[in-house]
């Protein structure tokens, strides 16, 4: 078979775009994810569903934290824009509240029923909504921080450079961007294009690393150690070019961790994702 894209062939091109290759069990990775959000809910009856915009897959859940004006830590979750939920994506919520800081998770609609342009649109006005009723929600408007997994990290990458700002200014203080999608070129020729439907010009619009990107508050970016080859080009080139346009970034790879299970740490203290959450982002 001829490239596809840079060396790799369309079987290729399909595994390195698979993160299930890396590891043994993807249901149970997965159960992870549902499993402990359920245990989140049952533990966080207080949460709130709030809605970001009319359409049925625009609402976000919210859980508050115990004292006024508190810091936001604020969640996309991944599954190709495809696949998963917010009910999917609370897992982290009892970490971050039990140290004083408001959780909240977003849910967006999924392809083929949303094009990419659509989904993006909706993370976006979700966290306009998240900075302009912050104080509403007993939330401090300078401590929100936002957070994505895979497809989330790249939708989470584009809420940032949203061209259109929240009231006074209002911006997100920082980010953890892990395992992400920053460059849709190789996805548009890959199987995941599918649901999507992506030409060149989608594809490169709704791609962070061909934004301008000065400006960006300062980023933590994450890859697991046990991921393909492509998520750790991605990675490295999203690193360098951010760098490159003079935002503050911090990046390392998660020893022991692959594509799934690095967001379960994201608000464990005693793991290096969380640690380094808390030491950069105070929350």
């Amino acid at each position: 078979m001829s490239p596809v894209y840079r060396q790799f062939d369309q079987v290729e091109l399909d595994r390195e775009y698979s993160p299930s290759s890396c590891v043994a069990d993807l249901g149970a990775e997965l159960a992870a994810y549902t499993e402990g959000s359920a245990a989140a809910y049952a533990a966080l009856p207080g949460h709130r569903e709030l809605r970001y915009g009319t359409q049925a897959p625009e609402v976000l859940d919210f859980f508050p934290a115990a004292g006024p004006a508190a810091p936001l830590h604020v969640f996309v979750h991944g599954g190709y824009w495809q696949e998963l939920d917010k009910a999917d994506s609370v897992f982290a919520a009892p970490d971050f509240t039990a140290r004083g800081t408001a959780f909240a998770a977003i849910g967006y609609g999924l392809a083929p029923k949303w094009p990419l342009d659509a989904i993006v649109a909706q993370v976006r006005r979700a966290v306009r909504r998240l900075l302009t009723d912050a104080e509403q929600l007993g939330v401090d408007p300078q401590r929100v921080y936002l957070s994505g997994s895979s497809a989330g990290a790249h939708l989470a990458a584009m809420a940032l450079l949203d061209p259109e700002p929240a009231p006074d200014g209002r911006r997100v203080a920082g980010a953890v961007l892990l395992s992400g999608v920053y460059d849709l070129e190789p996805i548009s020729l890959s199987y995941v294009n599918e649901a999507l439907g992506l030409d060149a010009a989608a594809a490169r619009r709704n791609s962070p690393l061909h934004l301008p990107q000065a400006g960006l508050p300062p980023l933590l970016i994450a890859v697991g150690e046990h991921e393909t080859a492509e998520f750790g080009r991605q990675h490295e080139e999203f690193t360098a070019s951010v760098r490159a346009a003079g935002v503050p970034v911090h990046a390392f790879t998660a020893a022991g961790r692959n594509h799934f299970d690095l967001p379960l740490d994201l608000g464990r203290a005693d793991s290096r994702l969380g640690r380094e959450v808390l030491e950069r982002f105070g929350s």
